[in-house]
C-alpha cells in the first residue's frame, strides 16, 4: 500500500481497486500537468487533469481531461444537459470539492458531482490522475476510475 494517504487512496484501498501511487517533487512550483507528466516519466496522453465546473442550473460538474487539451465548454455543457457552463473560480475549487488547484482528484470530492471522462482515456490501459494532494499521482484502470466516479465518457475537449 501507498507511503502518502490522501482521501482518494483510502477510499481506493477500502475499494480493493488496483492503483500505483507515483510522487514528484513539487518545489519548483511547476504543478501543471504536462510539468507533472514529465516529472513522472508519463506521456501526457496517460496523463489527465480534474476540472471542475458549474452549469446555468447552479450544479456542479467534474470533467477529467488530457493535461495537454482544453476543455470545450460547449461539449461540457451538451454533455452535461446544460446551456451553458463556466469554469468554477480558481478560489472556489476547494470549498466545492476539498481539494485545492493542482491537486484536485475525481476521486474522493465532498460530494459526488457528476462526472465525465474524456473519450480517450478509453483507449489507455491505464491513466494518471492526481491522488489528492500536489506531488502525488494515482495511475488506475479507466474503467475502475468511471466505475467509482460513476463517470460517464464524452468527447468533451476541444
Amino acid at each position: 500500500m501507498a507511503k502518502v494517504k490522501t482521501n482518494a487512496i483510502r477510499i481506493l484501498d477500502a475499494k480493493k481497486i488496483a492503483y500505483e501511487v507515483l510522487t514528484y517533487d513539487n518545489q519548483d512550483g511547476k504543478i501543471d500537468g504536462v510539468s507533472v507528466a514529465v516529472k513522472i516519466g508519463r506521456d501526457p496522453r496517460e496523463v489527465y487533469k480534474t476540472l471542475v465546473a458549474q452549469g446555468t442550473s447552479k450544479s456542479i460538474y467534474v470533467y477529467v481531461i488530457p493535461v495537454e487539451a482544453e476543455l470545450d465548454l460547449k461539449k461540457a455543457a451538451k454533455a452535461a444537459g446544460e446551456k451553458n457552463v463556466e469554469m468554477i473560480p480558481v478560489k472556489d475549487i476547494l470549498k466545492w470539492t476539498g481539494y485545492i488547484r493542482g491537486g484536485c482528484s475525481p476521486i474522493g470530492m465532498k460530494k459526488e458531482y457528476k462526472t465525465f471522462l474524456d473519450k480517450s482515456c478509453l483507449e489507455l490501459e491505464h491513466m494518471v490522475v492526481s491522488a489528492g494532494k500536489i506531488g502525488v499521482q494515482i495511475v488506475i484502470e479507466p474503467k475502475w476510475l468511471a466505475n467509482l466516479t460513476k463517470a460517464e465518457s464524452a468527447d468533451i475537449r476541444k
